[in-house]
């Protein structure tokens, strides 16, 4: 699924070509695609008809524009395989195309495009989708009402470091599970969890407990650093899954020190690196570099290496 970085290229996709204009027409070509629009594909075409979009936002894994002067945003979630493309209106249709989205006029000029562009979500699983949904009353940014509960992400300006220091402190949990927990922190996903840990040389199963307030600083600017050079390479694409509105893929996977990496040596100390199940993905760490937590009780020869 994508995390943050995709998402954040994507939203600065639809900032370019999609802000600031006016629907035309909307075409849904499979119901599924508006499943988290409970009124239904035709009330979601008939709710959007006419309405200007308005600057894109992101909170975490989810985007979504404004409908200016409704009280209401349309809401993206890309899921697994769901992708927001700007194509020329006679583009030829994707394969799995789901939903169109024509405007009333022809968009930012674009090379090699004649005519005007259109909005296309294209979704091979369909697990994504597009929704309309009530805005948070007083927010600034339209906050759709159905993600009001996702913590903000340690890119905004106004994600709270010692608000999340204390958090950790307060679960019982582990050091991974806490950064793919959305109401602490969002926008973290598997890759980028399993890199920043890397780079703090912590074991994915370090009780949060056990974290000072310097190891959580040192983690969170890890987070940043990591999303930070992902974004300046548009992402991470391990597939033709993941592309920005132009179609085009990420290349953060070249660069990743962890994730996908198993069997190859760790770049600070040559160790084989190792990969886990872990809640039905999987875990990427450096056995030398990230020492799991010794067990309570456990005496120094338990200390193996899991």
């Amino acid at each position: 699924m994508p995390e943050l970085p995709e998402v954040e290229v994507v939203r600065r996709g639809m900032e370019r070509w999609v802000s600031g204009r006016t629907v035309a027409d909307v075409t849904v070509l499979h119901p599924r695609a508006v499943r988290r629009h409970l009124a239904g594909a035709p009330d979601f075409a008939v709710a959007l008809k006419g309405r200007r979009l308005g600057p894109a936002r992101r909170r975490g894994k989810y985007l979504w524009l404004p409908v200016e002067d409704g009280g209401t945003a349309l809401l993206a979630h890309l899921g697994m395989s769901g992708q927001l493309l700007v194509r020329p209106e006679d583009a030829p249709d994707e394969k799995h195309l789901r939903i169109r989205i024509r405007f009333t006029d022809t968009g930012p000029s674009r090379a090699g495009a004649a005519g005007g562009t259109e909005l296309r979500f294209v979704d091979q699983r369909t697990f994504g989708g597009l929704s309309l949904h009530d805005t948070v009353p007083g927010d600034p940014e339209g906050l759709p009402d159905v993600v009001a509960h996702i913590a903000r992400d340690p890119l905004d300006p106004a994600f709270d470091d010692a608000a999340f220091h204390a958090a950790l402190r307060r679960r019982r949990t582990t050091v991974k599970r806490a950064l793919l927990d959305q109401s602490l922190i969002s926008g973290v996903g598997n890759i980028y969890a399993d890199e920043a840990l890397w780079r703090s040389r912590l074991h994915y199963d370090r009780p949060t407990a056990t974290l000072t307030r310097p190891r959580t600083a040192e983690l969170l600017t890890h987070v940043r650093e990591v999303m930070e050079a992902a974004l300046a390479v548009g992402g991470t694409s391990f597939d033709s899954l993941y592309v920005n509105v132009n179609g085009e893929s990420g290349y953060f996977d070249r660069s990743l020190d962890a994730y996908g990496r198993e069997d190859e040596p760790c770049r600070r100390c040559g160790t084989p690196m190792r990969r886990r199940p872990w809640m039905n993905r999987s875990s990427y760490f450096c056995p030398v570099c990230q020492r799991p937590p010794r067990p309570v009780g456990a005496s120094n020869r338990s200390r193996a290496l899991s």
